[in-house]
């Protein structure tokens, strides 16, 4: 077979099927990055959620006997959201992602990747194909990177010329012997603003993440969030954007490319008090297609009472003082007990202290405690 020519054939169809710029890279061991991965661990920079062995993340052999070659692809997402919802006082809004925006990037690309794997297939039916998608042991940065997607920036996104930063990314390993294209030159240059923007310092350097500290990652953990990064959360439900807006390579960047990527303003920025009271099921039916809904309503419940706090939202008292004193999980009580101290009208510390008589969890009765701190 002539694979230059079908390297052709596969660029012309991934167009056809909706993707935004598709690359290929060589099936190496990626040396650089698993001294750059065993490095995070020994600093424990890494979040938990990485799937697999350092050695499983960075020999493409170990995952695809016999792989030959990696098809990177991408996919540009919105920046900006159409006829968004406002804040205002008694109807406080909280805020998803960019990237949780419209449906669940895994599916969209998971499909995309699929047909792209079926088009080799007809052409090619012995080819051994493995795709992934973020939840995958390959480093999708990684992998664009080597491939000419983009650049890995000092905001640890990979930053295409054409798209910014705005990207979901996805690859298929084979055993195809694609010619690798060129890598894209680094120019993020001098520029630091991503690092000093960081809310929470957790951009280390330019290009190394404490994941523990990035509020991305906090906004996604079950149980008491610690006091140092409720300041500094916002409004925040889900992920977080700012190395992203802060950069200039994604200066009037927004793509709309993708109608299933196109975000529903009340499911993004959502009212926060009502989510306090949002059943399970309501809560799958509401936002069950978003990538931010995959931790369940813990999380964005939780985020949503440290939202309410930032705001000193007094219309969510009574509501708060509900959660404080009948939710069945310690984590929504205690948070529960903290945002009214943060609130501090006279009733929430009474609130508080009358709570605390019946209180038997000692996590929940330590959050009371520093929730009534809070009177001066």
């Amino acid at each position: 077979m002539d694979f230059h020519q079908f390297k052709e054939e596969v660029i012309t169809y991934s167009r056809e099927i909706g993707i935004d710029k598709i690359g290929f890279a060589s099936a190496d061991v990626f040396g650089e990055l698993k001294a750059r991965l065993k490095r995070q661990q020994e600093l424990e920079y890494q979040s938990g959620f990485e799937k697999g062995e350092v050695d499983e993340r960075t020999e493409p052999g170990r995952l695809l006997p016999g792989a030959q070659s990696i098809i990177s692809i991408a996919l540009a997402y919105p920046s900006k959201m159409k006829d968004a919802p406002r804040s205002v006082k008694g109807e406080r809004r909280g805020i998803f992602c960019r990237a949780s925006w419209g449906q669940d990037y895994h599916d969209v690309l998971r499909d995309r990747l699929h047909k792209l794997g079926a088009f080799i297939k007809e052409r090619f039916p012995e080819v051994e194909l493995k795709s992934m998608v973020d939840t995958g042991e390959l480093s999708d940065r990684a992998v664009a990177e080597r491939a000419g997607i983009g650049f890995s920036g000092k905001n640890c996104a990979v930053i295409t010329p054409e798209f910014g930063s705005y990207v979901y990314l996805g690859e298929l390993v084979t055993n195809i012997p694609f010619a690798p294209d060129e890598p894209v030159d680094d120019s993020c240059g001098d520029c630091n603003i991503c690092v000093d923007a960081c809310p929470t310092g957790a951009l280390v350097q330019g290009g190394q993440l404490n994941a523990q500290r990035c509020i991305a990652f906090l906004t996604q953990t079950k149980g008491f969030l610690p006091d140092e990064f409720r300041t500094v959360i916002g409004n925040r439900l889900y992920g977080c954007d700012t190395c992203q807006t802060v950069c200039p390579k994604n200066r009037k960047k927004d793509f709309h490319n993708h109608e299933e990527f196109e975000p529903d303003p009340e499911v993004v920025k959502p009212k926060l008090t009502p989510l306090l009271s949002i059943s399970n099921r309501e809560f799958k039916e509401k936002f069950g297609f978003i990538s931010g809904s995959w931790r369940g309503k813990k999380p964005i419940q939780r985020n949503a009472i440290l939202a309410l706090a930032h705001y000193r939202d007094e219309t969510s008292v009574d509501e708060l003082i509900r959660l404080m004193n009948h939710d069945p999980r310690p984590v929504i009580r205690g948070t529960a007990a903290w945002g009214l101290g943060k609130i501090g009208r006279p009733d929430c510390f009474e609130a508080i202290e009358k709570a605390m008589e019946k209180e038997e969890d000692e996590q929940v009765l330590y959050e009371m405690e520093k929730g009534l701190q809070f009177q001066t």
